[in-house]
């Protein structure tokens, strides 16, 4: 988005903000709100539904489970910690590609 876009539509928000009486700490902690329960979020739905897991499960996860769906098709990916830690190490200054173009392509992202 250019930066002409982008000033226009947080000019255009700062008014609807205003019209409405929604203040910037009110904005503030929603967006902290969510992240809370996305950092919370063990399971979600396609559409968007979540559950951290604790509790009763939630009717949506039911549904699908007794419909034969596995629990794990709806569990979140974490990132997993020291992920650079455990990628072997590579010595590229033997690459006999360096500095040509072979070197420059971007690698294509098909799944093996």
């Amino acid at each position: 988005m250019d930066e002409r876009k982008r000033d226009s539509m947080v000019a255009y928000l700062r008014r609807r903000m205003e019209e409405v009486g929604i203040e910037l700490d009110d904005l503030a902690a929603a967006i902290a709100e969510d992240q809370l329960k996305q950092k919370n979020t063990r399971y979600r739905s396609a559409t968007g539904e979540t559950w951290s897991g604790d509790g009763e499960m939630p009717q949506w996860l039911k549904q699908a489970v007794s419909a034969g769906q596995s629990l794990e098709h709806f569990a979140v990916e974490r990132p997993k910690r020291g992920m650079a830690e455990t990628r072997p190490k590579v010595d590229w200054s033997q690459d006999p590609f360096a500095g040509s173009r072979l070197a420059a392509t971007q690698p294509s992202h098909r799944s093996t």
